[in-house]
């Protein structure tokens, strides 16, 4: 694992303390040690999106509390990196992912016998940020984005609209390792357009807030909770995608008017791993606070009651399969 992906796990603040330090302690496991965390068995180990981790550290805190014995660990890989480097190679037992499984993903699992199961666990309105004194920017169109975020495109805002600054553009974003590069691409940039590479990639959205926020003429995009902490030093872009400038946000995400950026989020758990009573005991936990006020707490929209009730039914035949 690398140095930047270890220093960001211990970024956490507040309640995500705890759950930080022990990422940071247990990271270099993670990246040298195959095989050892089955036979431990009273250990939960998770990789993948940055994106879905507060809602996975959330509630793995509340599990901790009533579980002090079960050892979870947590690293911020990205989607991608969580499922080619760890999930997919029989490393971990639950992928955070803020994209769908890729196909060429459930080959490498099925080849490695791991077999992904998929459970929504929240909904996001991915969010663009820029600086608050960015006094000429409150809304974009989807065109707009394009401009911006495609290769080759716009170096200055005032490519963007003859009334914005001569000022360069500085870009942060989301490194391609990530579900959310992956997801941004495809709602704004489509097939027919590339994602432009010469912006500040990182997994690290913590480093987009502070890029955004030392500079007036700089522009991100990242999870929804992220912006949710820092809505004093950053400012939230609304998106008009044809029908009027929308907000992003708690509300609009869930009533569907937050589009293109409105995404499902997912974990991915190794059925195999579900074998292993602490596995099946977390995310057993899992869903059922998945449905709660616990994931709007971190930024984002719970599922309902109905999804929760279909991913327990899902979990209990996977369970019951596995166990017999």
């Amino acid at each position: 694992m690398s140095r930047d992906t270890t220093a960001s796990l211990s970024t956490g603040f507040g309640r995500r303390d705890f759950l930080a330090a022990a990422s940071v302690a247990l990271s270099g496991g993670l990246a040298g040690c195959t095989g050892v965390f089955a036979a431990e068995g009273n250990q939960v180990n998770i990789a993948g999106s940055s994106t879905v981790f507060p809602v996975t550290e959330a509630i793995a805190s509340s599990f901790s509390e009533e579980n002090p014995t079960v050892n979870l660990s947590m690293s911020k890989t990205g989607t991608g990196g969580g499922f080619g480097n760890f999930f997919c190679a029989g490393r971990t037992d639950i992928n955070n992912a803020s994209r769908a499984i890729a196909d060429a993903e459930t080959e490498q699992c099925g080849s490695n016998d791991v077999t992904p199961l998929e459970f929504t666990v929240a909904t996001d309105a991915l969010t663009v940020v820029v600086n608050p004194d960015a006094d000429w920017i409150d809304c974009l169109t989807v065109e707009q984005l394009q401009e911006i975020w495609q290769a080759d495109g716009a170096q200055r805002w005032s490519d963007i609209n003859e009334d914005w600054p001569d000022e360069e553009v500085e870009l942060y974003g989301a490194a391609t390792t990530s579900g959310t590069f992956d997801y941004f691409k495809e709602a704004v940039l489509g097939e027919e357009l590339n994602h432009r590479s010469d912006y500040y990639a990182t997994e690290r959205d913590r480093t987009i807030v502070q890029g955004v926020q030392g500079s007036e003429a700089a522009m991100g995009y990242f999870g929804f909770s992220y912006y949710s902490e820092n809505p004093n030093s950053i400012k939230a872009v609304s998106i008009d995608d044809g029908n009027g400038c929308v907000e992003p946000s708690i509300e609009t995400a869930k009533s569907g008017e937050y589009t293109p950026l409105s995404r499902p989020l997912y974990i991915y758990v190794a059925k195999e791993s579900l074998a292993e009573p602490a596995v099946r005991d977390f995310v057993r936990f899992y869903m059922e606070q998945a449905a709660t006020d616990l994931v709007s707490e971190v930024g984002y929209v719970p599922i309902t009651d109905q999804q929760r009730d279909d991913n327990l039914e899902k979990l209990e035949s996977h369970i019951e399969e596995v166990t017999e």
